[in-house]
């Protein structure tokens, strides 16, 4: 531990913990710093190395649970190992496929949020459950060069550090300069999945940036071209001013506005209004009237090429065929016919700006109308006259207004919903604007990708989605593939120029389009002049060949042959179109195969308020910060040091001490996995509670504790049979647990089998919790007290099989608790896996002891038993037992309930439990609960309490009960609220019902 002090220090300052100075540190915390000083931050290739020996679990098991120490040093054995390389394991149920899945690539630019932990945690409980299905496996990690993001970051840094532009230097040394920001800080989104026990082949890693990654990117744009599929042309774009970029679709985040507001906009001192809409005239021309038309960007009425009304529109009939007059330009603008125009909004006149909206082009392009560009790269009016021409576009809406008015032409403001389109990557107003761009023609793609969803050959999971699948497929624009961005896949296009022509040509190199422009002008190579395009490709365009690109296609390798296509590709339902229709289209055209059976699609994460994530809100949570627990002023200074408004800071802050008043507590990475698999995650939303990661963690103990008990019990020397093999006088309680087991059993094989990952957690924490620790553990005490040797004995192999098969069955989920509780359990035979990651899954086919008569019976047991504590309760019987009896007139019940008769004392925690066929059996003194029509329970009171120390605190609260039905009856004669009224007739029956109940109490007390 001596060379550990500089990692103890970072440990404790990155998680929030308190000061390193003067505290003492425990043994298990001291191991889990000691195994991250040796791990942190080494990369993919340095984790096998010689320090991942197996974790030394010779020693006693901790008294209490630690997930630090739990979760420390397994990892690094399971990669050394190489547990997550493909190997068939030993089939189950014959020969079957490999089972092969993609990490969606996360951006290289951050760390894991939430929403990555929700897909890894349900990936690797699906690719571990495969695994220990004895399936042949492969989970491939990978990371996206996110070219927008990853630019913004290191333009950032460079003015933070340098106050330099990428533009001062150039564009070889800025790219130089994100590759060595990629290498220092890329593994970081590594180590954070390692972290969290994600089983993948890092030995396949795949940057989307990689030398084969980008060979592949290349052939496919190659290939595309030359098939036509890939075009050049003059479109309106989506544009970032301050990127000076095309941006997607999916990097638009829509902004609503219900009237006037104030946003922030990149290089602005002062806010920018929007949700105004302007009105102004257009004068007449031929005659002494006006257009009068309404904006809400004002500035690009100098880019107004006409007005448009609809042709049947009476107040317009006597103005078709003539113009207005711009009154910046002079210009004569033609008042156009077409029946877009909604006659019933405004004044039913619109004005027309081709270059600069989506619908106002398409009319442009209907009545040959001209399609000027009015607003520069970075957000300055150009082609326009001064003194406007140079003004940035929202000083040139300002400056517009004014001379509107000056001209008697303004109309004036009124506020107006609508939606405002910002870049979420620069926070800048998108600008629609005409840019030549490179784009795929989707539509026989997208044919290909809808019918074979409609012929079950693609399966999205849930079915749901198909609908919206079809809707967007059929309706499919092309896609614009080009980004004005230095960091990315150069488009291997280049523009060739031969005696004043110009024209594109596509080639894998400079010299292959350079022979293809020689052959297609007849002239020889050198007096071709090519000049490669500047762009670079959207980042979805490598994405979308990831499935195949990864394993080196376009070459037939070994491992394209062997695991490609794809098992399932599971990802959030929100980029279903961004990136999975795009693999689909992109693989079946371009390897004649889909790139995955089945699509798994989970919906939104959302905090406990059911509100989008957002730094903003201060609701984003870090994985990292469940997993060690991380304090509130340890939160607040990661709110300091992002780059949100000073506003958005107080009011992010503001929510973090509401929400985390004592900040989020250390819950690990097993409870953390356990809650993102037990939310419904096919639904739209999920709505995340932190709270449910600290009750899963508090989970993780009681499987801790209940191990340690049955650790003790199994003792020194215990042997497990290889089988169980029910050969020997078990006892009903026995039998029931075991039938418990195959039912849980059976649940997780038929839900992981659909994907419902929700119900096996469900199934898994109901067996443990409420089955076997409330129940069957505390049934065995009295066994191990003063039962026979045989009965012990049984207990023990029963107490073994549950566990074992319980640690294998859980896996998938907490990789980390179930390895270290399996690593310490004693072998079962010479084929003893050696780690539980590799084991075999629970088979249904190897747990046939379900029985309903046992479970019937033991829900009886437990509901007398809960009627025998609710007396307990009642009447404060904490330090004392009373005898019970259960009066049972039906004798096949009774039959039954004997053989559970410990059980029944066990669990009611009473002195001595008698099963009697009638009341003649019954002693004085008791008090009765009728459970059913053959069924009493009789709990002896005489002699346990004292009657006038109980009775008054009984008759008070009767009062009281009393007082609240009067209060709640009177509520219900004054609502009108059929809601509340129903919520208060429920609570009067409850409260009737617990009248009755002490009333009884009462009338058996007297008669002691």
């Amino acid at each position: 531990m001596a060379a550990s002090w500089c990692h103890m220090r970072f440990f404790y300052r990155r998680y929030g913990l308190k000061k390193y100075k003067g505290h003492r540190i425990s043994a298990s915390t001291c191991y889990a710093i000691q195994v991250y000083s040796t791990t942190a931050g080494t990369g993919h290739s340095e984790i096998a190395s010689s320090r991942a020996a197996k974790k030394d679990v010779s020693g006693p098991l901790p008294s209490t649970y630690d997930p630090e120490y739990v979760e420390s040093g397994w990892y690094e054995w399971w990669v050394q190992q190489e547990f997550f390389t493909p190997k068939a394991q030993g089939v189950v149920g014959g020969k079957q496929p490999p089972f092969v899945m993609v990490l969606p690539p996360p951006n290289v630019t951050g760390t894991l949020h939430l929403g990555h932990a929700l897909t890894c945690s349900i990936q690797d409980a699906v690719i571990r459950w495969n695994r220990m299905q004895g399936r042949e496996t492969l989970w491939v990690p990978g990371c996206d060069h996110a070219g927008i993001a990853t630019q913004v970051v290191v333009e950032r840094k460079l003015h933070q550090e340098c106050h330099q532009s990428r533009h001062d230097l150039g564009r070889d040394r800025f790219v130089e300069e994100v590759w060595k920001w990629k290498n220092e800080k890329g593994e970081i989104i590594y180590d954070q999945m390692k972290r969290l026990g994600s089983s993948l082949d890092w030995s396949r890693a795949s940057f989307t940036m990689a030398n084969k990654l980008s060979d592949a990117v290349v052939e496919a744009f190659v290939r595309l071209h030359e098939e036509g599929l890939i075009y050049r042309r003059n479109r309106l774009v989506n544009w970032s001013c301050a990127l000076r970029s095309a941006i997607s679709d999916i990097e638009v985040d829509s902004i609503p506005v219900s009237g006037r507001t104030l946003l922030a906009v990149p290089g602005y001192d002062r806010k920018i209004p929007f949700g105004v809409l302007t009105s102004f005239a257009y004068p007449v021309s031929e005659t002494d009237g006006e257009i009068v038309v309404s904006t809400t960007r004002l500035e690009t009425m100098l880019g107004d090429v006409a007005v448009a009304v609809h042709p049947d529109d009476s107040r317009y009939h006597h103005l078709h065929g003539c113009h207005v007059r711009h009154p910046v330009t002079q210009q004569l603008l033609p008042i156009v016919l077409d029946d877009f125009v909604d006659m019933e909004f405004g004044t039913g006149a619109v004005k027309i700006t081709p270059g600069h909206d989506h619908t106002d082009f398409l009319v442009g392009e209907r009545h040959d109308l001209q399609k000027p560009n009015v607003i520069s790269d970075d957000g300055h009016m150009v082609n326009v006259t001064p003194p406007f021409n140079g003004m940035r576009r929202f000083v040139a809406r300002h400056h517009l207004t004014k001379f509107l008015k000056e001209k008697k032409l303004f109309r004036g403001e009124e506020e107006h919903s609508m939606t405002v389109p910002v870049c979420s990557r620069s926070k800048d107003i998108v600008e629609p604007r005409l840019k030549e761009q490179w784009y795929v023609d989707c539509q026989q793609m997208a044919k290909m990708a809808a019918e074979v969803v409609e012929s079950g050959e693609l399966k999205l999971i849930p079915r749901s989605h198909e609908k919206v699948w079809l809707d967007w497929l059929h309706g499919i624009r092309d896609w614009c593939v080009s980004r004005q961005l230095w960091w990315g896949h150069r488009i291997p296009a280049y523009q060739v120029t031969h005696q004043g022509e110009t024209f594109w040509v596509s080639g894998r190199t400079d010299d292959e389009a350079r022979r293809k422009a020689a052959v297609m002008l007849a002239v020889t190579e050198g007096e071709i002049t090519l000049q490669q395009d500047e762009d670079v490709l959207d980042t979805w365009f490598s994405s979308a060949i990831f499935p195949f690109s990864l394993h080196g296609w376009p070459q037939q390798s070994a491992d394209l042959s062997h695991f490609y296509p794809t098992s399932l590709l599971e990802t959030g339902s929100d980029i279903l179109f961004f990136w999975v229709a795009r693999m689909v289209m992109m693989g079946l055209k371009l390897t004649n195969q889909l790139p995955f059976q089945e699509v798994l699609l989970h919906g939104i994460l959302r905090d406990s308020h059911g509100r989008k994530m957002s730094k903003s809100l201060g609701n984003v949570i870090d994985p990292m910060d469940v997993i060690h627990g991380t304090s509130l002023q340890n939160l607040q200074e990661q709110l300091k040091k992002s780059n949100l408004d000073p506003s958005e800071v107080k009011r992010a802050s503001e929510g973090q001490q509401k929400d985390y008043p004592q900040g989020i507590p250390q819950c690990g990475a097993d409870a953390l996995r356990f809650t993102l698999c037990s939310y419904d995650f096919t639904s739209g939303e999920i709505n995340m509670d932190i709270t449910h990661a600290r009750n899963y963690r508090h989970f993780c103990n009681k499987v801790w504790q209940a191990f340690r008990f049955v650790q003790t019990n199994l003792g020194e020397g215990f042997h497990p049979d290889t089988s169980l093999e029910i050969n020997r006088t078990y006892s009903a309680t026995d039998l029931w647990i075991l039938s418990r087991l195959s039912h849980m059993i059976k649940s997780c094989d038929e839900n992981f089998a659909t994907y419902d990952l929700h119900h096996v957690t469900r199934a898994l924490h109901q067996f443990w919790l409420t089955e076997f620790s409330d129940v069957y553990l505390e049934c065995v005490k009295p066994v191990f007290l003063s039962g026979t040797q045989p009965e012990q004995d049984n207990v023990r192999q029963v107490l073994y099989h549950c566990v074992e098969t319980y640690l294998r069955a859980v896996s998938p989920f907490m990789p980390f608790l179930s390895e270290e509780l399996f690593q310490r359990l004693p072998a079962r035979g010479d084929n003893w896996p050696v780690s539980v990651c590799v084991a075999q899954y629970p088979q249904p086919k190897d747990y046939q002891w379900a029985n309903a008569d046992l479970d019937s019976t033991m829900a009886t047991v437990k509901d007398i038993a809960y009627h025998s504590l609710s007396v307990r309760k009642e009447l404060n019987l904490t330090k004392t037992r009373a005898a019970n009896l259960l009066i049972c007139t039906d004798a096949t019940k009774r039959e039954q309930l004997s053989d559970f008769r410990l059980s029944l004392q066990t669990l009611s925690r009473a002195s001595d439990f008698s099963l009697v066929s009638g009341r003649q059996g019954v002693p004085d003194g008791c008090l009765q609960t009728q459970l059913s029509d053959t069924c009493c329970l009789a709990v002896v009171l005489k002699g346990v309490i004292d009657p006038q120390e109980h009775l008054p605190k009984l008759k008070n609260k009767q009062r009281k009960l009393e007082s609240e039905l009067e209060r709640v009856t009177q509520g219900m004669s004054r609502t009108v609220d059929k809601q509340v009224a129903q919520k208060m007739v429920e609570k009067s029956e409850k409260l009737k019902a617990e009248i009755e109940k002490i009333k009884i109490y009462i009338s058996a007390v007297e008669n002691l």
